[in-house]
Parts: C-alpha cells; structure tokens; sequence
C-alpha cells in the first residue's frame, strides 16, 4: 500500500517537469469529467531559488525563477498547478489532472499518464547526467 501523500507529491513531481504539449493533450479532454471548474488563481510570478553551500553548510538564494501557477476547485476538491515558465496553459492543465486525481476522475488514465511521463522524464535526467558526467575534470590526473 502506498502513502497517498507520498504518492500525491510524486504525481506533482511528474505534472511539473513533463512535456507541456503532451500534459496539454491529455487534460483537455478531463475538463468534461470535472463539470463547472472555478479558476482560484492564475499567475506568473518569480520565486527564490534556495540554495545550500555544501562546504560551509549555509543556505543563501541563487537567483529567482519564473513560474507559472493556477490553483482551480471543481467538483468539491481543489487542483494546483505550478510549473516553470510563462505557460499558464500547462500549469491549467496540471491543475486539472491534479484535480481529477483528488476527485478520483479518470484514475487509471491519470496513472497511466504519469507512468509514461515517469518514463520520460528518467530517460531525459540519464541522459543529462551523461552528458554531465562527459565534461567531468578528475583533478588527481593534474
């Protein structure tokens, strides 16, 4: 059995970071499921990017990001959705899966969803690490 906190904040993890188009495509279509939907907030707006200096162990901000944030309620439940950048839409979107998984709409399309995007998120951080891994300098060669 799985911690459905636990489970909840994966399934936002993965709604943030997927691809915007194909997060576009799925929710469209679960905006019927959910009947009247209130829009609570929709914004961008920048947020501090907290850091923490591994040598010395303070925190400091390394610079702000721009996000995009909607936040609906519909059918009861609320749905929120934060994402990077200046894509109302996609964080709309988000915001719907996210409120279809609290409604219990549409469950195993949802988890199906995200699996696949799980799945494509994994290949794309593999593949940045490799390329990461690449450029690294081994100091004790000097």
């Amino acid at each position: 059995m799985t911690d459905p906190v636990t489970d909840h904040a994966r399934a936002l993890g993965i709604l943030a970071r997927c691809d915007a188009a194909r997060l576009k495509a799925f929710a469209e279509p679960l905006i019927a499921r959910l009947g009247e939907i209130q829009v609570l907030e929709n914004r961008t707006g920048l947020v501090m990017l907290p850091m923490r200096d591994t040598a010395q162990g303070t925190h400091f901000h390394l610079g702000e990001v721009l996000m995009s944030e909607a936040h609906i309620a519909a059918s009861g439940t609320e749905g929120f959705g934060m994402r990077r950048g200046r894509d109302l839409e996609a964080a709309m979107a988000m915001a719907v899966v996210d409120a279809c998984l609290a409604t219990g709409q549409a469950t195993a399309p949802v988890r199906s969803f995200l699996d696949t995007e799980a799945r494509h998120l994994a290949e794309a951080d593999r593949d940045r690490l490799c390329q990461v891994e690449a450029t690294r300098v081994n100091m004790e060669t000097f």
